[in-house]
């Protein structure tokens, strides 16, 4: 249905006039990675900056040099409690900048023998997913960090698994009284936001203060229980947490779907708590029927009933929902590629050396690169395919 109701879109939009324009590319410094057994750093090579004009202002100069500072500093974490570390910290240095709605995208730990499809069941993480304040394991051992794809053989469902443990580790990491005291918080883990039971989606938040351990609500519904019952109307209403000035609360995995929740507890939460959405459900990127759902017009309305993401965007935007921290990846020219942004940096662009120990910087732009603006980036480094590169036919990077 979506993809007739996209070809709809486009003869719709065929009658109109599109004007496009094309995006600044801001020019990427060239770095290389040192790498040892204990840590990697990225060194420049060379930078080469913009120049200022006459009509540029000294708070603009001011923010354009800051954010070239931290774009310098930016680098791939390269196991899971590295990036909960710069996850936490990114969205501890947004909220002290007055950011109290965030968009964060991480990657997601899973089992390092996930590449072997011939054995029978993928092992849960979770199950050898210690916390990142525990260091009775190296995790680095058991699991790597993978991007949200269509490599996860278990479906929306495996990725909650993997982001339930993350999202609760990052909750603890943000904790005042856990940097504090080492005491962790109590994070209540509610799935009765997800109506269905299958759709990947919870919300989890801190109650500072209150003693007992964790607790999760609905699960009950995954181990056999009613699991289809909010899916017809019949099954237990959802009850949106009620939130201190101190505690934090983060929607796991939200589809369009609780977009709704979402703004009534932004609402009566009032400006102070953080509320962070972990993992949207909804692309970056758009297709046809996003791009025609941001229209404000009856063909946006039309393609946002059909499920386009520009009516939820809207309310999220107006809420003051923004990006605080992405760390995302996929594959270009045969090698793995990771994108990562923080609130105050440019996207920037990592490429995986041939080793597979270390990520080198390849590019950088304001805006998200495309992937031909990363295919691109690679071009302009010299960077051949992968397959070119392991037969000897291009130079190792």
């Amino acid at each position: 249905m979506r993809i007739e109701a996209t070809l709809l879109i486009l003869c719709s939009s065929a009658a109109g006039s599109l004007a496009f324009s094309p995006s600044s590319r801001a020019a990427a410094p060239t770095c290389r990675r040192t790498s040892s057994s204990s840590s990697s750093a990225l060194h420049d090579v060379s930078t080469e900056k913009a120049p200022f004009f006459a009509s540029t202002t000294k708070e603009e100069q001011s923010t354009t040099t800051t954010t070239t500072s931290i774009n310098d500093t930016l680098q791939i974490p390269l196991s899971y409690n590295e990036m909960i570390t710069q996850t936490s910290l990114a969205m501890t240095q947004a909220l002290s900048a007055g950011k109290t709605r965030q968009i964060v995208r991480v990657l997601l730990p899973r089992d390092a023998a996930n590449d072997n499809f011939g054995i029978f069941q993928e092992a849960e993480v979770a199950d050898t997913l210690q916390s990142s304040n525990s260091k009775a394991l190296n995790i680095a051992d058991t699991t790597k960090l993978v991007p949200t794809d269509e490599s996860w053989q278990g479906g929306i469902m495996q990725l909650y698994r993997a982001a339930s443990p993350t999202t609760k580790d990052i909750l603890r990491s943000l904790c005042p009284t856990m940097t504090q005291t080492g005491v962790p918080p109590k994070i209540v883990e509610d799935r009765t936001i997800d109506e269905s039971g299958v759709d990947g989606v919870g919300l989890m938040y801190t109650q500072i203060g209150k003693g007992g351990g964790d607790e999760v609500k609905g699960e009950e519904d995954e181990e056999g229980g009613n699991m289809f019952s909010g899916a017809f109307g019949f099954g237990q209403s959802v009850s949106l947490p009620t939130l201190s000035g101190d505690d934090m609360c983060v929607f796991v995995q939200p589809n369009q779907e609780v977009v709704d929740s979402i703004e009534t507890l932004s609402a009566s939460a009032g400006s102070s708590p953080l509320i962070a959405l972990i993992n949207p459900q909804w692309r970056d990127v758009d297709d046809a029927l996003d791009s025609a759902s941001k229209n404000d017009n009856v063909f946006g309305a039309f393609a946002s009933f059909l499920g386009g993401k520009g009516s939820s965007l809207r309310k999220l935007d107006a809420l003051g929902y923004e990006v605080t921290y992405v760390l995302e990846g996929y594959v270009c020219k045969g090698g793995n590629i990771r994108l990562l942004k923080r609130f105050d940096s440019d996207w920037i662009a990592f490429a995986e050396n041939d080793a597979g120990d270390a990520w080198v910087k390849v590019g950088q732009q304001a805006n998200r690169p495309t992937y031909q603006d990363v295919e691109k980036f690679l071009d302009d480094k010299g960077v051949g395919y992968k397959y070119a590169r392991d037969l000897g036919m291009a130079p190792k990077l």
